[in-house]
């Protein structure tokens, strides 16, 4: 089942359950899939991979706007950012605990050879098969850490 298709389901869903928040978050969903499949050079339809992409795109903005709410104590703005959160979280794979994380991208860097911090660029570029299962900001870190 596409995103674009589970996505209308919950939007029924949380329209009939008259949930706003649920409803906020679904709706800028869908808007970026509708954006995402009309601009020039799409296809029309988005990939897996693609869905993932745009879900974590969205995902960073909300958890951006959160921090820059909750620093500016802006309670109702950060309530409305959480609802959304939750709402992009459920479309995501199982996420990777730390220690799974270390191992991944220890195994990632034996696979390209890295041996020191020059090398993060190779490492990342291999990590992009842990895209979804972990934050990248999460994986940059971890990254930095085991090639110092």
């Amino acid at each position: 089942m596409s995103l674009e298709t589970k996505v209308m389901e919950l939007m029924k869903k949380a329209m009939v359950e008259k949930n706003q928040g649920a409803l906020r978050g679904l709706r800028a969903v869908k808007s970026a899939i509708v954006l995402a499949q009309t601009e020039k050079g799409a296809v029309g339809t988005l990939t897996a991979e693609q869905e993932m992409q745009l879900i974590n795109k969205l995902l960073k903005q909300r958890k951006d706007s959160l921090s820059i709410f909750v620093e500016q104590n802006r309670e109702d703005l950060a309530v409305k950012e959480r609802e959304e959160i939750v709402v992009l979280e459920q479309f995501l794979p199982e996420q990777l605990s730390p220690e799974i994380l270390q191992k991944e991208i220890e195994a990632i860097i034996a696979e390209v050879g890295a041996k020191e911090p020059k090398d993060m660029g190779k490492v990342m570029a291999a990590a992009k098969r842990l895209a979804g299962k972990a934050d990248n900001k999460a994986i940059s870190e971890m990254v930095k850490q085991l090639l110092q």
